[in-house]
């Protein structure tokens, strides 16, 4: 017997038990019950059955975010045909060639993706459904169209008393089977082909069920293609009967606050950045006012005003949000301190789409500062170091959620783990004695300085972003000299009324305010100003190989 139960036997259960509540939901545009998305989910069935789609079989997802997109994924997952959900971000030419590495048969988009695509490039393609309507785009042969297009009949014929919650059954003797490739963009440049199980998104659904708060509704903003809004505001959600509202477009912040003050979610998943910003246009300028500077130093007035902070913070995402989880990067040391002073209820967790996302979490009320938190129960996570709690060395895990290797990379497969069997992660870091781990950077990131100092960028662009006038930095090494590349905040410049001069002195002021706050090994000798926001990954964090 599994130790925990299979996710699609929780979402089975979920299905059945809230058949007529909210499921899947397009803020400003559609919305279906448990009942309709199990309804469509196996009129695809029947579809597939027809055409002859066999389990193990590859399907790609390519589209923007939204509840089709949701019930296109869980159709393809519980039919156990392996499901390539691709990027949205990604380019036409992109998502062509990884259609075709993949070896899909079939592709789910949008109309507009497909028109960009050669289809002369994906031999292997069966036919292509456009989510936003259900109908073909291209089909091999009119026998394959004819069966798609009889889905709708073969459901009559099946169901001629109609489909109700006892006929909803979902597959769950595949543990150790293929459910998903996920091709991760990734820093190295080099998308590979991610290989995770049934049986490692069932680990990590069976922590967040047991860890993470439960709520009746959530706002799911990260892409879906990424193991971290798959897994964390997707399908573990919805395993618990929730209703998830999706942003139909890019948010902007009017949008998403918009949608906080509608949806009122119970949990927010963000990236640091996200919070930073919040925190460097709303918090910090009135905190910085002289009377509220002196305000803060006074016993009992101090906390008013930091309750009034924390009450206003909850307010901007509706008021109603139990726990806010961000991963992908550390937390500003300075935007850290004022969130544990005024006891706002924040992590932040570390995971990888390797591990199905989840490496670490800890409950807010236990989590400590700098860390990102412990190693959750369903992996044993190391550090490989003569002295883990006080030298770095790599972060390495071997668990129920870590992925069985890269699709048609025997190599990379091969490379990713010890002898022991434990996955590399490539990031670096330590762990005290209470098991908290702390991340000190990514392995290949680290400057190695010519007084054999370890200097980890990271700890770098933390003090230099926490500068006047920096929006974001990336912090790269010139022959043993440590240079910060900035990219400025010109919404703050062009309020701040600064001439050419003045704008002009920014970078030799930044270089020496920092220096100021930096130990002397780790001092820069120059800020290079960028015309352009740098380069992200779809999980927000800075493309660092593309910055020498």
């Amino acid at each position: 017997m599994e130790k925990y139960p299979h996710y699609l036997e929780r979402l089975q259960n979920a299905t059945r038990k809230f058949w007529d509540k909210a499921a899947l939901n397009s803020i400003g545009g559609e919305s279906f019950t448990y009942s309709q998305m199990a309804t469509q989910i196996e009129k695809i069935h029947l579809a597939f059955e027809k055409i002859g789609i066999q389990k193990g079989e590859k399907i790609a997802l390519w589209a923007r975010n939204g509840a089709r997109w949701g019930m296109s994924y869980l159709a393809v997952n519980t039919y156990e045909t392996v499901i390539v959900p691709l990027l949205a971000d990604f380019t036409a030419d992109g998502a062509t060639f990884l259609v075709n590495h993949s070896e899909s048969i079939a592709l789910f988009t949008n109309a507009d993706k497909f028109a960009q695509m050669d289809i002369a490039q994906m031999p292997a393609l069966k036919f292509v459904v456009d989510i936003d309507s259900w109908k073909l785009l291209y089909s091999q042969s009119d026998e394959i169209a004819a069966a798609y297009n009889a889905m709708d009949e073969l459901f009559a014929q099946k169901w001629p008393e109609g489909y109700g919650p006892e006929d909803v059954v979902f597959p769950t003797d595949n543990w150790d089977n293929l459910s998903t490739i996920n091709y991760t963009s990734g820093s190295s440049g080099d998308p590979k082909g991610v290989m995770l199980t049934y049986r490692n998104f069932s680990a990590n659904v069976d922590f967040s069920q047991r860890h993470v708060a439960a709520g009746e509704r959530m706002v799911s903003m990260l892409p879906m293609a990424h193991m971290y809004g798959l897994v964390i505001e997707f399908i573990y959600p919805l395993c618990n009967g929730t209703a998830i509202y999706w942003l139909g477009k890019a948010p902007t912040p009017a949008t998403l606050l918009k949608a906080f003050a509608e949806v009122k979610p119970y949990l927010l998943i963000t990236v640091p950045l996200v919070m930073e910003k919040i925190y460097k246009s709303k918090i910090k300028p009135t905190l910085d006012k002289p009377i509220v500077k002196v305000l803060t130093k006074i016993p009992g007035i101090n906390n008013i005003i930091y309750k009034k902070v924390k009450e206003g913070l909850v307010q901007a995402f509706g008021g109603e949000v139990l726990e806010f989880i961000m991963g992908g990067a550390a937390l500003n040391p300075e935007v850290e301190k004022l969130f544990k002073r005024i006891k706002f209820p924040y992590l932040v967790g570390y995971g990888m789409t390797e591990a199905c996302p989840l490496l670490a979490y800890e409950h807010w009320t236990k989590y400590v500062p700098g860390s990102c938190g412990k190693a959750v129960d369903c992996a044993t996570v190391r550090i490989d170091s003569e002295d883990p709690q006080h030298i770095a060395g790599e972060i390495q895990a071997k668990g129920e959620n870590i992925t069985i290797g890269y699709f048609k990379n025997p190599e990379a497969s091969a490379n990713a783990f010890t002898e022991d069997g434990f996955f590399r992660t490539g990031d670096l870091g330590i762990m005290d004695k209470d098991g908290n781990i702390f991340i000190k950077g990514r392995s290949k990131c680290m400057i190695l300085t010519a007084n054999g100092q370890n200097v980890y960028p990271e700890e770098v662009e933390a003090v230099v972003n926490n500068q006047p006038f920096v929006a974001e930095s990336v912090v790269v090494d010139r022959n043993g000299k440590i240079v910060a590349l900035v990219y400025l905040d010109q919404e703050a410049i062009k309020s701040a009324g600064l001439d050419e001069e003045a704008v002009s002195d920014i970078p030799e002021k930044i270089r020496v305010g920092a220096n100021r706050k930096l130990p002397s090994y780790s001092q820069l000798t120059k800020v290079e100003v960028m015309l352009a926001p740098f380069e992200k990954t779809p999980k927000m964090s800075i493309k660092r190989f593309l910055y020498k």
